[in-house]
């Protein structure tokens, strides 16, 4: 086995009292002592703070110039080649999330892709992709990209704040925090640190990402911990609230195996990219738009209280296999066991009566719909 990876924040982790795990080439802190359900209903109720350095960043540039309008059309154009995101129409500081596509249409990974504000920075991209394939989605990149140049960020950490006091504590250091839009991105200072900010997130709650230089990350993770609103999450709270957000967790609720439309990401997918195609597996998935797949990524409400883990086989109440849960387990905030899997189109419908074989035993259980509780983005400032 190779040796795993230490976090920027390695040794903050273990001062706080952190249970270290490998993930994803890394150690990182699964619990603290409060423990999984105090840290996932505090990230609900106030703001938890989360390391997510082990993810990978860097900047894809156009070697045709940067600047201009023109620019950001010309790297658009390119990463729109092997995703099916709309990236031309980005606008200035937005946040796109969409998917790397493999030749058959399956995914790859899914990703984050920010166009950035400022004119100079016209033809670049920032891109944040996941962990355990971050090396090969970027080799992927350098390979089929070729009119790009791609620069990865080794020097970085990244740092989540979410939940519901995120925006009070992060605009009381960065005021113009506040009335960020949900995906968008900016460039701030942190108490004069400049840092790369997001505000997007993965819980379902409203929240901020910071990319900032590996040698600042524990000073910036110290001064928001400053806050009485702000408790350290590990990687177990972050899973049950991603699945209560009912969001996909790549190599679990999609793979190279799967299409956007199996796993139900249509939105990650733009109109007009929809209707003029231009990425991998167009044909494919143009099918499954037109037609409907075969199976389909749905909630799941175990009618008990028994969890149905990964892996669990599904079958009809007449006893016929559907499909497999791909992730589950028990929703703190949701209270009680919920479940992600994909079925047969034919029983894919919310209200679906179906059956869970945990540990080779029939339980009831009934399709819903997704999320298992509200998302709570900050769509913007209503006017009156």
């Amino acid at each position: 086995m190779s040796e795993l990876k230490k976090l920027p924040l390695d040794a903050l982790h273990r001062e706080l009292g952190g249970k270290m795990v490998p993930f994803a080439g890394y150690e990182m802190p699964v619990q603290y002592p409060a423990g999984v359900k105090a840290e996932h209903l505090h990230t609900r109720a106030r703001a938890g703070l989360f390391d997510v350095s082990h993810m990978g960043q860097g900047w894809l540039t156009s070697i045709h110039g940067t600047g201009t309008d023109t620019a950001h059309v010309m790297v658009a154009d390119l990463i729109e080649t092997r995703v099916p995101g709309e990236i031309r129409k980005l606008g200035r500081g937005r946040i796109r999330y969409t998917v790397l596509l493999s030749d058959e249409g399956g995914i790859l990974d899914d990703l984050m892709i920010t166009r950035p504000a400022a004119d100079e920075d016209q033809g670049r991209l920032f891109i944040v992709v996941n962990a355990a394939v971050k090396d090969q989605d970027f080799a992927l990149m350098r390979e089929k990209l070729t009119d790009g140049e791609l620069v990865v960020l080794e020097d970085r950490a990244l740092l989540a704040l979410q939940g519901p006091e995120a925006a009070a504590v992060l605009s009381e250091i960065i005021p113009e925090a506040a009335d960020m839009p949900f995906m968008s991105m900016m460039d701030a200072h942190f108490d004069g640190l400049p840092i790369i900010l997001s505000r997007c997130g993965y819980t379902g709650e409203d929240g901020f990402e910071l990319s900032v230089p590996a040698e600042e990350a524990e000073g910036v993770a110290r001064r928001l911990l400053e806050f009485d609103a702000v408790e350290p999450i590990g990687l177990g709270a972050r899973d049950s609230l991603r699945l209560e957000a009912g969001l996909c967790l790549y190599g679990h609720d999609m793979s190279g195996a799967e299409s956007p439309v199996e796993a139900s990401i249509q939105f990650a997918m733009g109109k007009r990219r929809r209707e003029e195609g231009g990425f991998p597996g167009y044909d494919r998935i143009a099918r499954e738009l037109a037609e409907g797949a075969h199976k389909v990524r749905v909630g799941i409400k175990p009618d008990g209280r028994a969890p149905a883990r990964e892996g669990v086989p599904i079958q009809s109440t007449d006893g016929h296999p559907i499909g497999v849960v791909t992730s589950g387990g028990f929703g703190p905030t949701y209270d009680g066991p919920l479940a992600m899997g994909y079925v047969a189109a034919t029983h894919a419908a919310p209200g679906t009566q179906i059956e869970l074989l945990i540990r080779g035993k029939a339980q009831p259980a009934t399709v819903v719909e997704l999320p298992f509780v509200p998302q709570r983005y900050y769509r913007g400032k209503k006017s009156a």
